[in-house]
């Protein structure tokens, strides 16, 4: 294949996972994996040590995770594309990921063949998602434009933290969902109370209900 071969850098902390996307590359004549990392702070030095194109990696790892990592390459290496390969589909993760600096997001039961159409894309200069990920996205629209009632004076962040909170999350897990810390989620649910007039976390859920946040 003519034109220049896309350079692309790996992170998982799971080498079956980078062994795996490595022999995938390798069939590739425009791809080639320049270097393999097990952890957000080992892709950090590849990146400023050698010449990537695309990094794709994990998001849930110990110490640095790939959304911190996703904020470090765009704040440091701006030209270097970031693929996010992640279990979850949920439209909120995927959006703060984007917010990041992220080029490309896919779910790890993607395909082999998007998984290459997701680096060329990138490469070119698009944006990729899992193809999974356009009903979540269209719920999400949907859910926005319900809520444009009651709901009018909080900010996406604070909608964010209602949804979750109906769904039965406690603070640290929708720290976890939004990362954000649970001091953070804590402000939130406060500030919630206040501009929506209710007492406890129950009234909450009634009105996220009311509103068609959730199900």
């Amino acid at each position: 294949m003519s034109g220049p071969t896309i350079r692309v850098a790996l992170c998982d902390d799971h080498r079956i996972v980078t062994e795996g996307m490595k022999e995938l590359l390798s069939g590739c004549d425009d791809l080639d994996c320049v270097g393999i990392a097990q952890s957000g702070v080992e892709a950090r030095y590849l990146i400023e040590h050698l010449k990537v194109d695309v990094l794709l990696t994990d998001l849930d790892m110990p110490g640095m995770d790939g959304a911190q990592l996703t904020e470090w390459v765009k704040r440091n290496k701006p030209e270097v594309k970031v693929i996010v390969l992640s279990m979850h589909e949920e439209a909120s993760i995927v959006k703060r990921l984007m917010e990041l600096g992220a080029s490309g997001y896919l779910v790890k039961s993607a395909g082999k063949e998007e998984v290459l159409l997701a680096i060329r894309n990138v490469y070119g200069g698009q944006r990729h998602f899992s193809s999974g990920l356009l009903e979540s996205f269209m719920k999400v629209g949907s859910t926005s434009a319900k809520s444009a009632g009651r709901l009018h004076e909080l900010s996406e962040r604070e909608i964010e933290v209602l949804s979750a909170l109906a769904e039965g999350l406690g603070n640290k897990e929708i720290g976890e969902k939004l990362f954000i810390s649970p001091r953070t989620v804590d402000t939130h649910r406060t500030n919630l109370m206040r501009k929506l007039n209710v007492h406890n976390v129950a009234g909450l859920v009634r009105i996220a209900i009311a509103e068609g946040l959730v199900k």
